[in-house]
């Protein structure tokens, strides 16, 4: 039998995968793919169990459970000081990651051009190609990652339907700042193009900063998609339950789309997350303190072995520069760190349409202190080693 043609024949398997992978098989510290090695909160788990109990378990509404959606907007009102209508403006969905792939299939088609900035997350551009439209991949500045906001004036035409943003933007664990989000506003605003921004790591942003996010934008709000996850919010990145915040109008083709994928997200789960919520209605407040200082420890560890740590400005990852001891090449240095250190990094380069010579890796840090400890230690021995061969 002849199957049909693929759709995307140069996709492989994700970096995370692969990682994930030889790292259980080397028995190596995974510090590359992005979840905790430690325990939920037992509440969670606690209201998970009795939403099952109490009969939770057929399907929930397709734009996702009520009580949810009125959490959530409640959520944006303290965080944001935000508006946010539950019934029209909010769509529960299968995680982050489905909320991006639906807010694409709605809103381009054959002839569109969607611009992304490298590095860029991998599931960007597959789905920007199976909804038929080409995907224009604009690097971020080194070798602080910032955006060229000339370059992109340049790049936003007629055929551009939609800016793919991210912030904290993963895997290169800047923020952005308002003044980011006002060159984005100006630079689309002659053009009926919309923004789908991702802001998983909202409440994971670093050393007093506040998150820049699209929906406070005034000009932005009004036709931008943005996507946030659960998942991280409460460390339980199994949980794939996420949700995209948009106007009436844009939610209504969210929504068309998601219909027919998912259609519905685990009853059970939104049970538990919508009265986790009402009871924890701080949830996410104390995550730029927890994570700053898992940050600074693991930079702390490394201090004065020959790696550079900029410190990370947001999400749950820290970059490990690594040029000092080493020539450039991501992808050889993770083999290296993994097959002699026994710890498993993320290189940046897979996430670029034309990868740049690059000589840093990323590095988890939502992990336990003793992974970290444990991580750095090892890290710290290959930097000595790397030292005294190139001495």
């Amino acid at each position: 039998m002849e199957f049909p043609r693929s759709k995307l024949p140069d996709v492989g398997t994700t970096i995370f995968t692969i990682v994930s992978r030889r790292a259980r098989e080397l028995g190596a510290l995974n510090l590359g793919q992005g979840f905790p090695d430690y325990d939920i909160d037992p509440r969670l788990a606690e209201w998970v169990g009795r939403a099952m109990r109490d009969g939770h378990n057929q399907y929930a509404p397709m734009e996702g459970l009520m009580e949810l959606r009125e959490a959530i907007a409640r959520k944006l009102a303290r965080v944001y000081g935000l508006k946010v209508d539950p019934h029209s403006e909010i769509t529960v969905t299968l995680g982050a990651t489905e909320a991006i792939y639906c807010g694409i299939q709605a809103l381009v088609g054959p002839g569109d051009e969607v611009i992304a900035f490298d590095p860029a997350y991998d599931s960007y551009e597959p789905a920007v190609r199976l909804a038929g439209a080409r995907c224009i991949r604009l690097p971020l500045t080194q070798p602080d990652f910032r955006y060229d906001w000339d370059r992109v004036r340049k790049a936003v035409n007629a055929r551009t339907r939609l800016i793919l943003f991210n912030s904290p933007h993963n895997p290169a664990c800047t923020a952005a700042m308002p003044a980011d989000l006002d060159e984005l506003a100006a630079a689309i605003r002659p053009y009926d193009i919309a923004v789908l921004s991702d802001e998983v790591y909202e409440h994971m942003v670093f050393d007093g900063r506040a998150h820049a996010s699209v929906l406070g934008h005034p000009e932005l709000r009004e036709r931008s998609l943005a996507v946030f996850s659960f998942g991280k919010t409460l460390h339980a990145t199994g949980l794939r339950v996420g949700y995209g915040v948009a106007p009436a109008q844009l939610t209504g083709e969210l929504r068309k789309v998601h219909q027919f994928n998912t259609f519905s997200i685990a009853h059970p789960l939104q049970q538990a997350i919508a009265a986790y919520l009402t009871e924890n209605p701080d949830t996410g407040r104390d995550l730029p303190g927890f994570f700053q200082a898992k940050r600074d420890r693991l930079r702390a560890a490394l201090a004065g072995c020959g790696f550079s740590l900029p410190p990370a400005q947001g999400t749950f990852f820290q970059l490990l520069d690594f040029s000092g001891l080493c020539p450039p090449g991501d992808a050889a240095f993770a083999e290296l760190a993994l097959t002699e250190a026994k710890v498993a990094t993320i290189p940046l380069s897979p996430f670029y349409a034309d990868p740049p010579e690059l000589s840093v890796v990323r590095l988890c840090i939502a992990k336990r202190d003793e992974t970290l400890e444990r991580a750095a230690e090892r890290l710290a021995e290959l930097a000595g080693r790397l030292g005294r061969a190139g001495a």
